[in-house]
């Protein structure tokens, strides 16, 4: 048991829309990650999503309406709620996520930018 910090975490990868692990609580794992422009659409059938902004602007879509999510903030998108994450004005965001260990990068989307393996760091 240590402290982590967010931050030096964030200082240890580059690489935009790539997930690294930095903890499990239970069956959950707290994950970070920086993202650049758009995302893909896509959903979780059976897991909720914590999304945490710690640097920058997430706008996460939804098909109805876009959330502004500020450094600081956070949003749970429910299961089964289709959505995409995305940023603007190429602005790089860093991200704390929560959800389940066994939660599909882009659910059952497959896409060029689906990751299925999360390093820990």
């Amino acid at each position: 048991m240590k402290a982590i910090n967010i931050k030096d975490k964030h200082a240890l990868f580059s690489k935009q829309w790539h997930p690294h692990r930095i903890a499990t609580v239970d069956d959950m794992q707290v994950i970070l990650a920086k993202i650049k422009g758009e995302f893909v659409w896509h959903s979780h059938d059976n897991e909720d999503e914590l999304f945490q902004v710690i640097k920058g602007t997430l706008y996460m879509q939804f098909r109805d309406r876009t959330e502004v999510v500020k450094e600081g903030e956070m949003i749970v998108v429910p299961k089964g709620v289709e959505h995409n994450p995305s940023t603007m004005d190429g602005e790089e965001v860093h991200l704390l996520l929560f959800e389940k260990l066994n939660t599909a990068h882009t659910g059952d989307v497959e896409h060029e930018m689906t990751q299925t393996e999360y390093p820990w760091i």
